[in-house]
């Protein structure tokens, strides 16, 4: 390779800087780490989908107190930090992730900075550590990187995530005993700064990685950055695994490798059509904004009912290919995405997810905050008449608008829609 790592800065992620021949010869030199990663799963497969088949059957089965369940991430912007605090505040959203790139820790002083504002205006935030193949030739810059970050970082973070979506290559590593040199350094600093240590942060439904990683590295939290953009809605399925069936594997695979840890999805989004080049993924994953702000909250819901899920973070507030803001704008544009978020959020912080009605074509949740009881709703597709057995007493559509309704019966269709009865218990 003429290079080791290139970034876009338009994508917000790596180049892929080596061709296929040479992603094929690198992989073939490390084929001994393939064997080792079948070698650790296969006996965990029968246990594990029995374990599987277990959550799975109660996933939204149990009651979930929402507090502080959601999240964004945020990149710094030079001259820019009152609009994102504006932004931030009527989002309503209190934890927030800000990536810490390893080639960028020259700018540290003004991480510091932008991190301790947040968190002086209430905000919990979370610190990803992004690497790159420097890192890996070099351990000593990774070392030196992560001592900097440390102690400067430290008195305004509880929670900072090791590496970042290492199973791409063109992120730096080629295997996963290179991500296990890199971590590692992280737990021996983790006990002189006491704070919590999040990962593997594996990206995509590549869950064979964790039984390798978690049986080296104790992990306080657990990541994914679990995409499912290339299935289209988050209902769809991807070889025949939903979203609700992935997350049960994930829970299962924790479960038997590092017992009940916190789960967390710090990375998830769908990119915009049209947005090329400053989309992450072109092509058939982007989306229009409408399905982009419908899939952000059913995303949410299914993830954070389910049980399994403790928090989730969209990436990212403003980003041109796929925010819920668009930066290049003057001023900054919001987009659907970012009001369906606002309502979202109004909805669910303080909330208690009660049950879940399963019907053949509707998605049905019940909420009760305080004295009030709702249910989020909607369709996969198209739209029908639906009958609930309690009286409503008003109906918000995904963007936060009243909108109106006759007795009991609404319209579910795709766009979620918040309704709350006049009734004040189950």
């Amino acid at each position: 390779m003429k290079e080791i790592f290139h970034w876009n800065e338009l994508a917000d992620q790596p180049h892929n800087v080596a061709s296929k021949k040479e992603r094929f010869r690198a992989h073939w030199k490390h084929a001994g780490s393939y064997f080792d990663l079948l070698r650790l799963n296969l006996p965990l497969l029968l246990p594990g989908l029995r374990l599987y088949q277990k959550i799975k059957r109660q996933l939204y089965s149990q009651p979930v107190i929402l507090e502080k369940a959601t999240g964004v991430a945020v990149t710094p912007v030079e001259d820019k930090e009152k609009e994102i605090q504006v932004l931030l505040s009527e989002l309503g959203v209190k934890n927030v992730l800000v990536r810490l790139p390893s080639w960028e820790k020259e700018k540290i002083d003004s991480y510091e900075r932008f991190i301790s504002r947040l968190v002086k205006s209430g905000y919990g935030v979370v610190v990803a550590l992004l690497q790159n193949r420097y890192d890996v030739l070099e351990p000593q810059r990774w070392r030196d990187f992560l001592a900097l970050a440390f102690e400067k970082l430290s008195p305004w973070v509880n929670h900072f995530e090791v590496g970042h979506a290492w199973n791409r290559t063109k992120w730096g590593l080629w295997t996963y005993r290179e991500y296990l040199d890199l971590a590692r350094p992280a737990f021996e600093l983790a006990k002189k700064y006491c704070f919590k240590l999040i990962g593997p942060a594996v990206i995509d439904f590549e869950f064979h990685l964790y039984p390798a990683v978690l049986k080296e590295l104790n992990f306080d939290i657990i990541s994914s950055l679990l995409y499912v953009d290339r299935t289209g809605a988050p209902e769809n399925a991807q070889w025949g695994w939903t979203f609700e069936k992935k997350i049960a594997l994930l829970r299962a695979i924790i479960d038997l490798t590092c017992r009940s840890k916190p789960c967390w999805i710090t990375e998830f989004n769908w990119p915009l059509k049209g947005m090329e080049p400053y989309s992450p993924a072109p092509g058939e994953p982007c989306v229009s904004e409408e399905e982009q702000a419908n899939f952000l909250v059913r995303y949410f819901i299914l993830g954070l009912t389910s049980g399994a899920i403790e928090r989730i973070y969209w990436w990212q507030l403003a980003a041109r290919g796929y925010g819920l803001v668009d930066p290049l704008a003057s001023p900054w544009k919001k987009r659907l995405s970012y009001k369906a978020f606002k309502t979202l959020q109004t909805f669910l912080e303080g909330s208690t997810f009660m049950r879940r009605e399963f019907h053949p074509r509707a998605w049905i949740f019940y909420f009760v905050r305080q004295k009030e009881i709702f249910a989020i709703v909607w369709t996969k597709k198209d739209s029908f008449q639906y009958e609930f057995s309690w009286p409503i007493r008003k109906i918000i559509d995904r963007d936060g608008q009243t909108l109106p309704f006759n007795s009991s019966t609404i319209i579910i269709e795709e766009r979620p829609k918040y309704v709350i009865f006049e009734i004040d218990s189950f």
